[in-house]
């Protein structure tokens, strides 16, 4: 799925997040392991290097809890919506 792709609908976005929070446990949360997967299988095709998903965690990550919430997730996605157009 491309960035677009993942943009273009909010159910999408919900369910996308929802099939990789809680592989790790906490089903509301991504952690950089999950958001890695996320990444690799839904946006980008191949894992990215650790420089690029820890630059991903600080940008999402705003209150600093090494983990990734629906908002936070939700907040960046819109940014994304506004880069792409």
């Amino acid at each position: 799925m491309s960035i677009p792709e993942l943009l273009a609908d909010a159910s999408i976005n919900k369910a996308t997040f929802d099939k990789y929070a809680g592989i790790e446990g906490d089903k509301t949360t991504l952690t950089k392991k999950e958001l890695t997967a996320l990444l690799k299988n839904e946006v980008i095709g191949e894992a990215p290097c650790t420089e690029e998903i820890n630059g991903f965690m600080h940008m999402l990550d705003q209150n600093g809890d090494d983990r990734v919430d629906y908002r936070e997730f939700v907040t960046i996605l819109a940014s994304f919506r506004q880069i792409c157009g």
